[in-house]
């Protein structure tokens, strides 16, 4: 309520007065809850982009076609007008219409009382379209609201723990129990994604499997573990035997590769995971559990038919994307220094080196498939010859990427270290599919909307290998705190600086949606 300044004492008080404000039953006739909803989805919280697009079109006041100025809109007819010229008290007193909404913030003024009211029925409909808003706008993630027993806990512990730049809270080691550097890397990266925190740290799984062999119950308790305050490292023995019990490949005491053990891992956990039907979620493309919730995204493939120029595209699910890298036998696209994308993404080419925007612009150029691949063209109705063009259609809320080091073919078996240059802030929007018409022979004309942050992600964690194809070790750097980053070396935890971050050889780099991280 101290952020909202129109809310005064008097409206306060309503919330406790019984009879409340004496002019709301007249609007309260016929549908009056669908049209208060109605005004809510589309002119206050705007959950999807076409109400955000349409608010911003037409909520303008029309008086004097201002934007700002406390934009209200009558409750009885459409018409926004400003609060703060008192252009909406106007049209109150020449329509004799007695109440409006506030567009910003959803209260209801009456001018006749001259202040914000209180009314239950409204108050219960405007927190179930907010809530919906929010559902839509972060899936999951929802305004919080505290329970009775929460209520009492906060009464009774009133001091909040302070979160400083060198508090060690989520920061534990994990023991090698034999060649299991892979997993405990990757177990690092998780446990340090904000949102996959937040969920396990608010006790959000409802398990219905048996505790014992439930892979998410695991992760939960590991969490638990992480943020508990212990300093001493921890023993991940139980989750390596739920590992070697549900991904089977994975068994054993041989050194394993940190992404197999990722992707063996999302599955693992997403299939553990209920929707919120209750159902399994055995199809990732029709799945709400959390880990689809935040690492699936929607890869686009558009295929071209080099004769009629039509167009098949298909839209598949992935949890990383795997870009290759100069020095492998794939033959690499000649890429010129200083492109457009690297200069978006903070990239520098001073050095000659390879940059994750050059390793993106190769992913996502068109592919000529040639006269061995030919596809029936449903157009043609014969088969031709076509391009192939992957895009982003949908991100995801982690963005994992997955530089191919290891290479195995049946004449070579070897470990590519060629540097990579990777940012700390990340721009997906050339990626993306809607972004492709903006697209020339592989070189990018577009200009950067800098208000739109839908599809900017920064760095939080970097996998790394070091050694042989053989004969090698797993280590991973986290960032715990907006810059504060430290490595994590198995049981062995330093801090580390932002350049031996950006240094790294880098085979798995971890990015989160900015606007939905917070501290």
């Amino acid at each position: 309520l101290a952020s909202q300044p129109a809310w005064t004492g008097s409206a306060l008080r309503d919330l406790n007065s019984p009879a409340g404000c004496p002019h709301v039953n007249g609007f309260k006739v016929d549908n009056w809850k669908q049209n208060l909803r109605v005004i809510y989805q589309c002119f206050v919280w705007s959950g999807s982009a076409e109400t955000r697009k349409r608010k911003a079109k037409s909520c303008i006041c029309h008086m004097c076609g201002a934007h700002l100025n406390r934009l209200h809109s009558c409750l009885y007819c459409v018409f926004f007008a400003c609060f703060a010229k008192k252009h909406i008290h106007e049209h109150a007193k020449s329509k004799r219409h007695n109440l409006a909404i506030d567009l910003l913030y959803g209260g209801i003024y009456c001018f006749m009382c001259q202040d914000y009211i209180y009314d239950k029925e409204m108050e219960q409909i405007a927190k179930e379209e907010q809530r919906k808003a929010w559902k839509m706008l972060h899936g999951f993630y929802s305004t919080w609201e505290p329970t009775k027993r929460e209520l009492e806990l906060l009464r009774h512990n009133p001091k909040r723990r302070r979160i400083t730049s060198n508090c060690t809270i989520g920061l534990r080691g994990l023991i090698n129990l034999g060649n299991t550097c892979f997993m405990n890397c990757i177990v690092q990266a998780l446990t340090h994604t904000p949102l996959l925190r937040d969920f396990f740290l608010s006790d959000r799984h409802k398990c219905e499997m048996q505790s014992n062999s439930c892979l998410v119950c695991e992760m939960s308790q590991l969490f638990q573990e992480f943020y508990s305050g212990h300093r001493s490292p921890h023993i991940p023995f139980r989750l390596l035997h739920l590992v070697w019990t549900h991904a089977r490949h994975l068994a054993g005491y041989e050194q394993q590769d940190a992404h197999e053990f990722l992707i063996a891992a999302l599955d693992v956990l997403h299939r553990h995971c209920k929707d919120d039907n209750g159902k399994k979620a055995n199809n990732p493309n029709h799945c709400n559990c959390i880990i689809d919730q935040i690492f699936t995204g929607g890869l686009q493939s558009d295929v071209t038919c080099q004769a009629c120029h039509g167009v098949s595209t298909t839209i598949d699910p992935f949890w990383d994307i795997s870009l290759d890298l100069p020095g492998s036998s794939t033959p690499f696209w000649p890429l010129s220094p200083g492109g457009d994308g690297s200069a978006l993404n903070g990239e520098s080419h001073t050095t000659g080196a390879t940059t994750l925007t050059d390793c993106l612009r190769r992913f996502t150029r068109p592919e000529h498939l040639g006269s061995s691949a030919k596809i029936k063209c449903s157009g043609c109705h014969s088969y031709q010859e076509s391009t192939k063009q992957l895009t982003m259609k949908k991100l995801p809320i982690v963005a994992c990427f997955h530089l191919k080091r290891f290479e195995h073919s049946a004449k070579l078996r070897r470990k590519i270290t060629t540097y990579v240059s990777f940012p700390l802030e990340l721009d997906m929007t050339p990626f993306m599919a809607s972004s492709k018409e903006s697209r020339m022979n592989g070189q990018y004309q577009q200009t950067v909307d800098p208000f739109n942050n839908d599809n900017k992600y920064s760095l939080f964690a970097v996998v790394n290998h070091q050694g042989t194809l053989e004969s090698g070790h797993y280590t991973t750097f986290i960032r715990q705190h907006k810059d504060q980053w430290f490595k994590c070396d198995d049981a062995i935890i330093t801090k580390a600086s932002i350049k031996d971050v950006l240094d790294s050889e880098g085979y798995l780099l971890f990015y989160h949606k900015q606007f939905l991280e917070y501290e």
